[in-house]
């Protein structure tokens, strides 16, 4: 059995032509090397497997280049200090003591350091006079994946280079490139999974490769990769949106289910989730397709998704994930918590598709069926009657010949009269009452039938009009007083003054629309908000900001007013208060509750005699004290 080499080493870059993605390196070097502007301190600093070693070692080669050395002579001026293995200050001694001997071949010599930031504060103060005055024949080449584990001092010595994380593009390629060299065939998604697998590492992608050909042979798909790697599918994902545009939470459960079945740990999938929101919203721009690191099949599917799903509804998606992954390692109920955030984008799809349904006036539903079998139903009753004649009493019949009869001029003469006949009131009242002349025609009579003050009901009886009208109108038989009838008449002409109850309903109902859950703080910066606005009375400002309303509930408010006339200000308010609320606060059913404070007046006290007995009431033993030293309260 021969000894076999890892891809890591076997395609190990041997030129800066063959490094993969640091070409802003490779270039910077070959033409510092090109035109004798290298530094004689080079620090090499970036992640794991990206090429910082194999660039200082591609380096030391071409700085001996001109010599024409063969492999050899140029190994005897390359030396390589491992500085996690050698951190002391007699390592560090023992390389100053190397420095200072000229290279026998070539013209430099070269010592790459890796791991440097391994070495110890002791070697680290050592080294620091020979790096900053080299020979000139020496040339320090110092890699690390820790840079900020470095002293500022050696920093400051030093040519810096970063290393950046290679890209899932860079990576797929380079392997693919190994496949056909190894006469793999491999599936293009294979290939993307495994380099985004390695995480911008591509020694790492090199070694899962390996793994990966030892499976599976000359032949390597998609599913087998995931199997292997035990990596969460994006069908999974996928899938989830699917079911959640769809308003099957069941499923989507399920679906959750069996993650955790396959052994996914579920902050894995809340993650995993965040990412595919967010590669979601990156399909659905042409300019931002570029970003997506994925195969063409998997990129396919990211723009079909896309095109079907609501930039709001993916929005909300990576909102909820996005909270999800701070929260889920603080959770004493994590899958609790993921199964919320899934039902909540089921929640979001329900509540879009009712916004786009068209509007439907809710049908009240009657309440007949909790009413006692002793009352009335209110199917059952009749509908009342017209304002104006309700309140007219019927009048007596009038025979036909009487109807003709009367006329304008005898009325006027029979005012003066203290009882006017009652053959004739009838005929009055039919005349006023009965014609189908507007009631602009029968005003101007008022005048020359008004009565004398000393025959008004109101000097007699110190009632309210409306109280006047019941007691008018309640009589059924008998003749009807003209002055009465005309009193009616001008009661009926006033505006009504608007009540309490006229000004609840301009409360605005319930209108169809989400009912979200708030905080007591998103309340209180909505009211700030509103507040702040010009239009909004001093009085209404006033109020808000000294109290914030308390939440009996997520559809209401209860709100604690003074007195009437600041119960009438917020009413009038409400008009724009609560759409502005609904809107704001996202729930359509917010409205408030007015509550009256209570005004609790404390009795003061004055008298000796007063504050005695109040002071009784609280120590009964006083009374005795009192008695027994004979003593005045003065």
């Amino acid at each position: 059995m021969e000894q076999f080499i890892v891809s890591a080493r076997k395609y190990r870059p041997q030129a800066f032509e063959s490094v993969v993605g640091q070409r802003h390196i490779t270039d910077t070097l070959l033409k510092s090397v090109a035109s004798d502007h290298l530094a004689q301190a080079l620090l090499f600093c970036g992640p794991r497997g990206v090429g910082k070693t194999t660039c200082a070692r591609i380096l030391a080669k071409v700085i001996n280049g001109d010599a024409n050395l063969t492999e050899e002579e140029l190994a005897l001026n390359i030396f390589e200090l491992d500085a996690a293995s050698n951190n002391s200050v007699d390592d560090i001694r023992r390389l100053i003591d190397q420095v200072r001997f000229a290279p026998q071949t070539g013209k430099f010599k070269v010592y790459i350091i890796d791991e440097v930031h391994m070495l110890s504060q002791q070697a680290f103060n050592a080294f620091l006079k020979t790096l900053e005055e080299p020979p000139a024949h020496a040339i320090f080449i110092l890699a690390t994946t820790e840079k900020h584990k470095i002293i500022p001092t050696i920093l400051s010595r030093c040519q810096i280079f970063d290393f950046k994380r290679i890209t899932v593009d860079d990576i797929a390629g380079h392997l693919a490139f190994v496949a056909e060299k190894e006469g793999v065939k491999a599936e293009p998604e294979a290939l993307h999974m495994i380099a985004e697998k390695a995480d911008g590492a591509l020694r790492d992608a090199l070694s899962l490769f390996d793994r990966m050909v030892s499976f599976s042979g000359s032949e390597l798909t998609y599913n087998q990769v995931v199997e292997v790697l035990d990596i969460l599918d994006y069908n999974y994902f996928f899938r989830s949106i699917d079911l959640a545009a769809g308003v099957n939470y069941p499923d989507l459960l399920l679906l959750y289910n069996e993650v955790l079945e396959k052994g996914f740990n579920g902050h894995e999938f809340v993650v995993g989730m965040a990412k595919h929101f967010r590669d979601l919203l990156v399909a659905r721009e042409p300019r931002t397709v570029e970003l997506l690191e994925v195969g063409p099949a998997i990129k396919q599917r990211y723009l079909e998704q896309s095109a079907a799903t609501s930039t709001r509804f993916l929005l909300h998606g990576l909102k909820v994930f996005n909270e999800l992954d701070g929260q889920y390692k603080a959770s004493s109920q994590p899958r609790i918590l993921v199964e919320l955030g899934l039902l909540k984008l089921v929640e979001f799809i329900s509540q879009e598709k009712k916004k786009s349904q068209p509007s439907v006036a809710p049908k009240a539903e009657g309440t007949d069926q909790y009413l006692p079998d002793t009352l009335p139903k209110r199917g059952n009753t009749p509908a009342p009657p017209a304002p104006a004649p309700a309140t007219q009493p019927a009048p007596a019949p009038v025979t036909p010949a009487a109807v003709p009869t009367p006329a304008p001029a005898p009325v006027a003469t029979e005012t003066p009269s203290t009882a006017p006949a009652p053959q004739t009131a009838p005929s009055v009242h039919n005349t006023v009452s009965d014609s189908n002349l507007p009631e602009e025609t029968a005003v101007p009579e008022t005048p020359s039938v008004a009565p004398p003050p000393e025959a008004s009901p109101a000097a007699a009886f110190d009632l309210p009009k409306e109280g006047r009208r019941r007691r008018t109108t309640g009589k059924k038989k008998g003749g009807l007083s003209l002055t009465a009838m005309m009193e009616e008449m001008a009661s009926e002409n006033e505006p009504t003054k608007p009540t309490a109850e006229s000004g609840e309903s301009d409360i605005p109902a319930a209108a169809e629309g989400p009912q979200n859950v708030y905080t007591e703080h998103e309340l209180k910066l909505a009211l700030e908000e509103y507040t702040n606005q010009r239009h909004v009375k001093t009085a209404i400002r006033s109020m808000l900001q000294a109290q914030v309303p308390k939440i009996l509930d997520k559809n209401t408010l209860e709100i604690t007013v003074d007195n009437n006339i600041q119960q009438g200000y917020f009413n009038d308010e409400q008009k724009e208060l609560v759409p502005w609320l609904r809107k704001k606060l996202n729930n359509f059913a917010l409205r408030f509750e007015v509550k009256m404070a209570e005004n609790v007046q404390t009795k003061k006290l004055y008298l000796p005699e007063e504050k005695f007995k109040h002071m009784v009431e609280k120590n009964p033993n006083l009374l005795y004290l009192r008695e027994k030293l004979n003593t005045d309260l003065e």
